[in-house]
């Protein structure tokens, strides 16, 4: 990539910040499953790991920088928002809840947050937000390569409780395979009622 990922970094350092923490989140659009945010505090300029915004990577990469950044970060925390909820809050403040769980979760506590999105989040570090920043921080890309393995993982369980999705393949993503087996066998208990989509009228018996 042409940006310099720890520019954001760099500066928040040089106005006097210590212990800066990338927050991302996985799963906005799909019709079911949970929403799942990260927060990660990278050492300084890990350097050579190839971090990227997760969306721009093959999965195998992924899983091997999720490895790399669980050994070497100085902190990971996981925050996870279940459908129920998303139907009852909305996806948008399930997101932001979801953000503000990964940086409470964190250890040592973050005086800085780089925030992916135009949103703050309700936490009390000061932040920053970031639209499209799991391209321009490496901290923030840290994080999307965490919250979207660890919400495949979740959604690949969930495949084994409700095999007739096909939740390990598109992980609750709206794809045609997906809205046909709705159609075919209706909303489980995972789906987000309140999305268009995840609760379709059924097909007639003919």
């Amino acid at each position: 990539m042409d940006a310099d990922l720890w520019a954001l970094e760099t500066e928040a350092r040089a106005q006097g910040y210590l212990t800066i923490a990338g927050v991302d989140e996985a799963g906005r659009g799909p019709l079911a499953g949970p929403v799942v945010a990260a927060a990660v505090i990278l050492p300084d300029r890990l350097a050579g790991t190839g971090i990227n915004d997760s969306k721009q990577l093959p999965p195998k990469k992924r899983l091997r920088l999720y490895q790399v950044i669980y050994q070497n970060a100085t902190a990971v925390g996981l925050g996870i928002v279940d459908p129920v909820e998303i139907d009852r809050i909305n996806i948008l403040n399930a997101s932001l809840a979801a953000m503000a769980m990964a940086v409470a979760n964190l250890s040592p506590v973050p005086d800085f947050l780089l925030i992916d999105g135009p949103f703050g989040i309700p936490a009390s570090p000061r932040q920053r937000p970031v639209v499209n920043g799991d391209a321009l921080s490496a901290s923030i890309a840290a994080a999307s390569i965490v919250a979207k393995v660890s919400r495949d993982a979740l959604m690949t369980r969930y495949d084994q409780e409700y095999p007739q999705f096909g939740f390990a393949r598109h992980k609750g993503y709206p794809t045609r395979d997906h809205r046909e087996a709705l159609v075919r066998h209706g909303p489980c208990p995972i789906h987000r009622i309140s999305f268009r989509g995840a609760n379709p009228a059924p097909k007639a018996d003919r």
